[in-house]
């Protein structure tokens, strides 16, 4: 047997958006941390949280902060990797996505893990 067709077809498999097998989450979704969501014509992949500074619910702050998350974004026969900051729109590919929302809230007396972080997009064409 040759391996060919074996190497052909991982090869395939890698340019996948997602794990083989993993579901992608319908529009609207909140997902967490590397969970697939359709976002229009896209799908959007959360893949870390760069930087959340954002004022905790229960403190007084001088500045607002800001939520960075690093994002894979896949379209049609492409895709690329960028930091999303959330509410600022991000125009690619004739498509305009943001990072809508990041939750929880942060607060003062603990530390958000990454498992417990679950963000939504939308797009505007």
């Amino acid at each position: 047997m040759k391996p060919y067709p074996i190497l052909f077809a991982v090869g395939l498999l890698g340019g996948c958006a997602t794990p083989l097998g993993a579901a992608i989450a319908p529009e609207g979704n909140k997902v967490p941390l590397n969970q697939a969501v359709h976002v229009g014509a896209l799908v959007a992949t959360p893949r870390a949280v760069v930087e959340d500074s954002r004022c905790p619910i229960n403190a007084r702050c001088v500045w607002a902060g800001r939520l960075v998350v690093s994002t894979r974004i896949d379209g049609p026969g492409w895709h690329e990797a960028v930091p999303l900051t959330l509410g600022a729109p991000y125009a690619t590919h004739g498509t305009t996505i943001a990072l809508v929302s990041g939750t929880p809230a942060k607060r003062t007396e603990r530390t958000t893990a990454p498992a417990d972080y679950r963000f939504s997009f939308e797009a505007e064409r």
